[in-house]
């Protein structure tokens, strides 16, 4: 199996020895992304809402330079640091960068590093 490693300048940089992404049999992972703004490498101000906005504007980098969109996503992971509280507000930012038909998705409450809310997800590639 052939993968390959997608690192951008334009999402924040892995905390880590990892990629943004990895394509590999016609599919596209995702690191997981925190709200963290790529320019200044800060956590965006605000709530879960924001934040939200901020992590998928940052998998979306990286669903692009693959040339897929989150109409190519079938399957979102989320962690949210408060899952009962914020759920209703992250649901609506979510909201604003999926149309149905609708990935899959899985929504757990996690312990998060100075987050409220990371997501990573799994895209099929589009034709060449």
């Amino acid at each position: 199996m052939t993968k390959q490693a997608i690192l951008l300048d334009n999402a924040p940089k892995p905390a880590g020895p990892y990629s943004h992404g990895v394509a590999a049999a016609g599919m596209l992972f995702t690191a997981g992304f925190g709200p963290q703004d790529p320019a200044t490498g800060e956590v965006v101000a605000g709530g879960v809402y924001e934040q939200t906005q901020q992590v998928l504007r940052n998998v979306g980098s990286v669903l692009a330079a693959k040339g897929a969109s989150f109409d190519d996503v079938v399957k979102v992971t989320a962690h949210l640091q408060h899952l009962k509280r914020d759920f209703a507000e992250y649901n609506r930012a979510y909201a604003e960068f999926f149309a149905e038909p609708y990935p899959v998705r899985t929504t757990v409450g996690s312990d998060l590093y100075d987050i409220l809310v990371e997501i990573d997800v799994v895209a099929v590639l589009p034709q060449a």
